[in-house]
């Protein structure tokens, strides 16, 4: 089974490559150590055999027995010659034959044979040595020494070969201990080294660092992943960076605009007006959350359609605008082109303005599409709305108990003066009619009938008088507003006609105030009974335009029109119509129409909180 760890392979190689070079050294120590193994005695046992010859010699020439020389010289002779065989030598000597020890050795024995031998068993024991002999001894004892030289140069050979050997091994043991020190250091310690500088560099949140290691081993595969980590973490801790600096903005923002809301909160509260309170604190939440523009509608469940109450943004003065001195939502084409609308890249949220279980409401927010609107920003914008339906529920209370206590007021003063005057009224209508059944004869009696024609005349004017006023001080306001309750007129009216009337009506939201919503209704009630009553008309129309900045109401018929085309003289009703126009701050005028018919015309400018001035201002 083959390792798949380039670092344990390499530490086994070089392990393995100590182990071999030992073994190595060793096998080849044992095999030298054994070749040289007994020279030391095959040299002692050559070196023996030159003195051993002249001894031989010695002998020969000195011993003298007669009885039995040869059998002594002989003995001599097969101990010489044993040593001349001894196995010592011959294992000392290489196998191969023609090597040049072996040689010398054959010549040797070849020598002691054929020459020194025979020389001494020919020689006569005790005679002297002969020059022949001599010179055989001194030829055979040369041929030993250079065996002898060669059996020790061969030793030394082998001795010097195992140095060598021992030599090479230790140089090569140093070589691969240097090697693995020197892979060591550059595979294993300055990877560690690199690796620990990245750990420690990541521990200060410095992402630079970068092992760029080399090679396929686990301590490069370590870097690899080292590197890895360390982009992963700068990405993720860039991330983490990018999102805690955008949560903070956006912190710091949702903070700001709180701050916004909470200073704008106590004017909408208290100033209880949408377009004065909302659109400063909805402009700088713009700014700040680059949102916009942002439309406020109100629902209204006698309309079809939501109306729009306020606008931040406008390149033209909203329809329904009280004050022309105010630009606030005013700004420039070119301003509002860049906005993030519906044809310019924008996204539109809505959010439900909303009590519980009354929707108010819609408040419309643009936003970028390509920056999308965040989680922080739609909070704040919900949390606006609760706020904005809590200014526009109170509001909304408020008018309905403005008509509530205005109501009260003229029930009350109409209860006092049907107590009071009205009653007095008929009582001093009874009395006059008592005067007349009277008979009063003589010469003043066409006096006294001028004075009581006078007297039921003023009569009869002030107690119909009384009864107008007693009937518009019971007049009740009880629809949601102008408009429900200008549409129940007309059907009131057209029945008592028996044709349809006419109605024209543009008014915003919230125009009048509840006192002036009355006072139109009954104005155009008192032209359309008029219309209906004297002017025998079959086409009656009513238009209540706004026109800005004023507001203009009209009943036109096509009936017979005014006598002399002018207005009648001490027309009751049109006095009243007067006075109310008077209280309104506007005028009533009657006149006969060029194609027939009556108009009947009133224009007033709403006294509202914010009185829109003639003279507009431009944005």
């Amino acid at each position: 089974m083959t390792s798949r760890s380039p670092l344990v392979n390499r530490l086994a190689i070089v392990i393995g490559a100590i182990v071999l070079t030992a073994i190595v050294s060793m096998a080849t120590t044992l095999a030298v150590s054994n070749s040289i193994e007994g020279n030391a005695t095959a040299i002692n046992l050559a070196g023996s055999l030159r003195m051993g010859a002249f001894q031989l010699v010695a002998r020969s020439a000195s011993e003298n027995q007669p009885d039995t020389p040869l059998a002594i010289n002989s003995r001599h002779l097969a101990e010489y010659e044993a040593k001349l065989i001894n196995p010592n030598i011959i294992r000392s000597l290489p196998r191969t034959e023609d090597h040049p020890l072996a040689r010398e050795y054959r010549d040797i024995k070849a020598l002691w044979s054929t020459l020194l031998r025979p020389a001494l068993e020919r020689h006569e024991a005790g005679t002297p040595i002969t020059a022949d002999m001599i010179t055989a001894v001194e030829q055979y004892t040369d041929q030993v020494d250079r065996l002898v030289t060669m059996l020790e140069q061969r030793t030394e050979a082998r001795i010097d070969l195992l140095h060598l050997i021992q030599i090479i091994s230790m140089i090569f043991s140093v070589l691969i201990v240097l090697a693995l020190l020197l892979d060591l250091k550059n595979r294993i310690l300055r990877p560690l080294h690199k690796l620990v500088t990245i750990a420690t560099a990541v521990g200060e949140q410095d992402f630079s660092q970068k092992a760029n290691l080399k090679g396929a081993d686990e301590l490069a595969q370590l870097g690899l992943a080292f590197d890895q980590m360390t982009s992963e973490l700068a990405l993720t801790y860039y991330e983490l960076e990018s999102r805690a600096r955008q949560k903070t903005e956006e912190l710091e923002v949702s903070h700001s605009a709180l701050q916004v809301m909470h200073s704008a909160s106590r004017g909408l509260f208290a100033n209880h007006d949408l377009c004065s309170g909302a659109i400063p604190m909805l402009q700088e939440l713009e700014q700040l959350l680059g949102i916009g523009p942002i439309r406020l509608f109100l629902h209204d469940k006698e309309s079809s359609e939501p109306v729009e109450a306020i606008t931040t943004a406008t390149p033209k003065r909203p329809f329904y605008c009280r004050d022309h001195h105010c630009n606030a939502c005013l700004v420039t084409p070119e301003v509002y082109d860049e906005m993030p609308l519906e044809n310019n890249d924008g996204r539109r949220l809505l959010l439900p303005i909303r009590t519980p279980g009354h929707l108010l409401g819609t408040l419309e927010v643009w936003y970028p599409a390509e920056q999308g609107l965040p989680d922080t920003s739609r909070r704040l914008l919900e949390t606006l709305t609760d706020q904005l339906a809590t200014a526009i529920f109170l509001e909304k209370q408020i008018t309905e108990e403005q008509q509530l206590t205005l109501a009260e007021e003229r029930t009350v003063i109409a209860r006092e003066l049907h107590d009071s005057l009205a009653q007095s009224l008929s009582y001093l209508k009874m009395q006059v009619t008592r005067l007349r059944r009277l008979n009063i004869d003589g010469e003043q009696k066409p006096i006294h009938d001028d004075i009581l024609d006078e007297l039921s005349m003023g009569l009869n004017s002030a107690y119909r008088q009384l009864r107008e006023l007693l009937a518009t001080f019971r007049l009740k306001l009880d629809t949601p507003d102008l408009a429900t309750a200008l549409s129940k007129t007309i059907d009131e009216f057209s029945e008592r006609l028996g044709r349809k009337v006419a109605l024209e009506y543009n008014l915003p939201h919230q125009t009048l105030s509840p006192n002036e919503e009355i006072h139109t209704l009954q104005i155009i009630r008192e032209g359309l009974a008029n219309a209906v009553k004297h002017a025998d008309a079959t086409d009656i129309s009513v238009h209540v335009l706004f026109e800005s900045p004023q507001v203009r109401a009209c009943i036109r018929d096509n009936g017979k029109g005014l006598p002399g085309g002018d207005q009648p003289v001490n027309h009751y009703g049109l006095i009243i119509m007067q006075d109310r126009a008077r209280t309104l701050g506007g005028t009533v005028r009657v006149k006969n129409r060029d194609e027939g018919g009556v108009e009947v015309a009133l224009t007033f400018v709403p006294k509202s909180r914010n009185l829109i001035p003639t003279e507009t201002s431009t944005a």
